[in-house]
């Protein structure tokens, strides 16, 4: 049976990305599969310095957790048009863990002229680690949320259907 595993990669308690993960994370759980949710913010992960890194206890137990999914959604900000380094701080840290993943996107924005940001992480997936990256991804502005969670109706049914398509292509090319 396929692991699922939805990471939030933001550091602002308050992350619009976060919400967003957690929307998918419980639509994950709703759908009965197993599912964990891993937050980069309670982690306190090194920078990657190509060298004692690795044996950081938060980076083994990132790389521990990457390593037992078969499916990942990685929700994440966008900064100045890319995803946050936080988000690329996992993959360098984890490096060959993402081998062969099947691997979604939440993305959270300023505005949206930085719609196309996570083009570039999700390339590296694809072209270091085999990953195979869900063709829908989710990207919303500040106008989606309000102070709990997502307001827009579009969005959330976005946020869902991400959680779905990670389930349906993770069982067909695991099953």
């Amino acid at each position: 049976m396929p692991k699922y595993l939805v990471v939030s990669s933001s550091g602002n308690p308050a992350s619009r990305s976060r919400k967003m993960g957690r929307i998918a994370f419980r639509h994950l759980q709703e759908r009965k599969v197993d599912c964990s949710w891993l937050d980069l913010a309670e982690l306190d992960l090194p920078l990657c310095d190509a060298d004692a890194c690795y044996m950081h206890p938060a980076a083994k137990k990132l790389s521990t957790a990457i390593a037992a999914a078969d499916g990942i959604i990685v929700s994440a900000p966008v900064y100045n048009y890319d995803v946050s380094a936080s988000a690329k701080n996992m993959i360098e840290l984890t490096g060959s863990v993402w081998q062969d993943k099947i691997v979604g996107f939440l993305c959270a924005a300023g505005g949206m002229s930085s719609y196309m940001s996570v083009m570039a992480y999700a390339n590296s997936l694809m072209l270091d680690f085999r990953c195979v990256v869900i063709p829908r991804f989710v990207f919303a502005t500040a106008e989606a949320f309000d102070d709990e969670t997502v307001t827009d109706a579009k969005i959330a049914k976005r946020i869902e259907q991400v959680a779905a398509e990670l389930i349906r292509f993770t069982s067909a090319l695991r099953g």
